[in-house]
């Protein structure tokens, strides 16, 4: 079984811990690399400074409310970038609100998540994540 490299984009260590602990255990991920927001996000796609040393992701899912640079701003400039423009970007947040998931979409995220409100939602959205990104597509290999 191919295993994916994932770039979790969000501010709130508790959300960030619960995610990472939900996706470890349905056991698709080389790796978990997580940043505090979009500006770091993109420092770490272009590998500058303390980041050098890492692994391209295969995915990046991405918070939208986040200080410095939130996840819209970043999701424009990942899609702007023909570097990794090809990285599928899956906006994952608290917000339902039509404008947000527009915006979203507009700014060419790949797919628009609202955070489950527990772990068994979380890992309900674990699942499938595995299910659809490692099963169901296939993703580009950038050599």
């Amino acid at each position: 079984m191919n295993q994916l490299i994932l770039l979790l984009v969000e501010d709130s260590n508790q959300d960030a811990f619960l995610i990472k602990e939900s996706l470890v255990d349905q056991d698709f991920l080389k790796e978990i690399y997580h940043v505090i927001n979009g500006e770091e996000a993109i420092k770490f796609l272009k590998k500058e400074e303390s980041y050098k040393d890492v692994e391209m992701p295969d995915l990046i899912l991405m918070d939208i409310n986040m200080p410095v640079m939130n996840g819209f701003e970043a999701l424009q400039e990942i899609k702007s970038n023909s570097e990794f423009k090809h990285i599928p970007v899956l906006m994952l947040t608290t917000s339902s609100r039509n404008d947000d998931i527009i915006k979203a979409y507009t700014g060419q995220s790949n797919s628009y998540i609202v955070k489950p409100d527990d772990i068994y939602g979380l890992d309900n959205l674990a699942k499938s994540l595995k299910n659809y990104w490692l099963n169901t597509v296939r993703l580009p290999r950038m050599e």
